[in-house]
């Protein structure tokens, strides 16, 4: 059984019925938290508990200070960390009475450094991966295992917007796959695709003032 969200209804009706009988549209919006509620009650009145949240909802724009928008900014906050924290919220009751449960929430490789053009999406991205943490430690004791998930570009509706060179670019399968062979193995961290991700990962040891040349290198170049 699979139960399926997103804003957008007639998409994810769509989906479900491509998906089968066994699947469970919930049409919210993850800025809404009745609405979080009330999904969470449909699911536990249909199933009583839940085993797996994954949490991949998002929102991105490019964004530098010549084109800071704070309106913007705040939104990719609200969606991407708030909205993580309000899933989260809903969905721990359900969690508690599932088997083996696991929550992920599904970061960004962006989470690692503050990086130029990423005026909110970083921030929200960091928030979100050092929210994982926290409820890794916080959450097992319950039972719940806690995953992160840290993808760098994948060819998406969002991506599309970027003007800059992305390395190591995959396709949607190609991390929808990594995803379920990370979520399936015993690691905490999930990141893909791993060369570039893994020099995002290791440069979190760099001290700040180097970090911050070479990010300034980044914005020349």
């Amino acid at each position: 059984r699979l139960a399926v969200s997103a804003r957008r209804a007639d998409e994810l009706d769509a989906l479900a019925r491509d998906l089968g009988p066994e699947a469970l549209a919930l049409p919210v919006d993850a800025t809404d938290q009745a609405a979080l509620t009330a999904a969470a009650a449909r699911l536990e009145a249909a199933w009583g508990a839940v085993d797996h949240v994954i949490y991949t909802a998002g929102v991105y724009w490019p964004m530098g200070i010549d084109t800071f928008d704070v309106e913007k900014a705040a939104k990719m906050i609200e969606v991407n960390l708030t909205g993580g924290l309000r899933v989260t919220a809903a969905a721990l009751p359900l969690l508690e009475r599932g088997n083996a449960p696991q929550l992920a929430l599904t970061a960004s490789a962006s989470a690692y450094r503050g990086l130029p053009r990423a005026i909110g999406y970083g921030a929200s991205k960091a928030g979100l991966y050092n929210l994982a943490e926290t409820l890794a430690v916080e959450l097992a004791p319950r039972g719940i295992d806690v995953r992160v998930v840290n993808p760098g570009f994948v060819r998406t509706r969002l991506t599309s917007m970027n003007d800059f060179r992305m390395p190591d670019m995959i396709e949607p399968e190609a991390a929808a796959r990594a995803m379920r062979d990370g979520l399936a193995s015993r690691r905490f961290h999930i990141r893909f695709p791993k060369r570039f991700t893994g020099l995002l990962a290791a440069a979190r040891i760099l001290p700040s003032r180097w970090w911050l040349a070479l990010s300034a290198g980044l914005v020349k170049g």
